[in-house]
């Protein structure tokens, strides 16, 4: 049979080398992930701390501890092997890898200038005189401490539009505050430290926080569409946090 004749217009290294049209193992599709996580650990734990970084405490530096820079860059170099790892295993899936390269980078564009507003406008928010009439008011809600941050988080959460954000600023202004409350009632730190990570994650997904504003744009949706779904799983968040609480005060911590 006589060999079919391949089109004009397909170039002939693209004919010979295709795209790899199959989809990744989960072994294949999990590595990177697994590999962010640990490299992180390696880089922030080791390798990092063991480099000479003495000209950090020069001036033209900042005059700032290796301390405040080893995390975040443990989380760029982590990122970026792990980028090049996922380049690596799934090579022969790239018909243009330059292309891909460009088009996910500009992709990130969205997520990072949607978080970098959302933080730059709850930071705004805690600069104003009115927050901090709202930040005292809020620890006076409930008397016992593993309530007062639960509540205090979850509101200073859902105003800035961020977990992380609502979180940073409730142990950055009231820190000291919560433990001192703590100890004198005899509560638990660790109650205190999950009855905070669990509030970070219930009303910060307000309609104008940034991982809201980016799902929706990447899945082509409004709020209108999707959002109650979204404030369903806020709901859950906050009522895990509620049940957590009321099985601490039944029966207290395990």
């Amino acid at each position: 049979m006589a060999e079919m004749a391949l089109p004009a217009s397909v170039p002939a290294a693209e004919a010979a080398a295709p795209a790899d049209p199959s989809e990744p193992s989960f072994a294949v599709a999990i590595t990177p992930v697994v590999a962010v996580i640990a490299l992180n650990f390696v880089f922030a734990e080791w390798l990092i701390p063991a480099l000479d970084t003495s000209f950090l405490a020069q001036p033209r530096y900042g005059a700032v501890s290796l301390g405040a820079v080893a995390g975040l860059w443990a989380i760029v170099l982590a990122v970026a092997v792990s980028s090049i790892l996922v380049i690596l295993l799934n090579r022969r899936r790239f018909a243009d890898l330059l292309a891909t390269v460009n088009q996910g980078t500009l992709g990130s564009m969205l997520p990072m200038l949607n978080v970098a507003s959302e933080v730059g406008y709850g930071s705004v928010v805690a600069s104003l005189p009115a927050f901090v009439t709202i930040r005292n008011g809020l620890t006076a809600v409930a008397s016992a401490p593993e309530w007062s941050i639960f509540i205090t988080v979850n509101v200073l959460a859902g105003l800035t539009g961020s977990a992380s954000g609502g979180l940073s600023i409730a142990l950055a202004s009231l820190g000291d505050f919560f433990v001192e409350q703590a100890r004198a009632a005899g509560v638990s730190l660790e109650v205190m430290h999950r009855a905070a990570a669990i509030a970070s994650g219930g009303m910060d997904l307000l309609p104008h926080n940034g991982a809201v504003i980016t799902l929706l744009a990447i899945c082509g949706l409004t709020h209108r569409q999707s959002y109650l779904d979204i404030l369903a799983i806020s709901v859950i968040a906050t009522l895990s946090g509620v049940v957590m609480l009321l099985i601490y005060n039944a029966v207290g911590a395990f």
